[in-house]
């Protein structure tokens, strides 16, 4: 199948890439922020400040996460609406954005910047190993997905 038209063959696949990652990135901000903020009490996304502070970062980390959920669901449909998905790129695109962004979290908010930890109070050593060895399989799993062919869904019947 030719890509349609002014979208050549690798602009299929990296649309693809593109909309994977953002809907990984949004997924994975949106799991940090209800497992570790609301659920389990771990930490905020700014714990350096007051607990208002902390509540007002989150509010704001969990409005950019699902922005980038809904962006990347508005590139799919439109990816679906001109049958140039590939959706081995997307899977790709969404494991490589969410493992980046965890270890990204980890390693530049937790340890760079100090903006916070997984959890205060214990052993820090096994939950960041924990942390970042899940994010740095998701990269990996979507980088080696990113390896293999890139086959667009089959064109709908009219």
């Amino acid at each position: 199948m030719a890509p349609p038209a002014g979208l050549p063959g690798r602009g299929r696949s990296g649309r693809s890439v593109l909309t994977g990652v953002l809907i990984g990135v949004g997924v994975a901000g949106f799991v940090d922020e209800v497992v570790f903020h609301q659920l389990l009490h771990w930490h905020h996304f700014y714990d350096r400040a007051t607990s208002a502070a902390g509540l007002v970062s989150d509010g704001v980390f969990h409005a950019v996460s699902w922005t980038a959920v809904v962006v990347g669901l508005f590139l799919l449909a439109d990816l679906h609406r001109r049958q140039a998905t590939v959706p081995r790129r997307v899977w790709a695109g969404g494991l490589a954005g969410a493992g980046a962004f965890q270890l990204y979290d980890g390693l530049v908010q937790h340890k760079v910047f100090g903006l916070h930890q997984v959890r205060y109070g214990v052993e820090l050593l096994p939950y960041d190993l924990a942390w970042n060895a899940g994010g740095a399989i998701a990269l990996l799993a979507g980088l080696a997905l990113l390896r293999g062919p890139a086959r667009p869904l089959a064109p709908r019947a009219p």
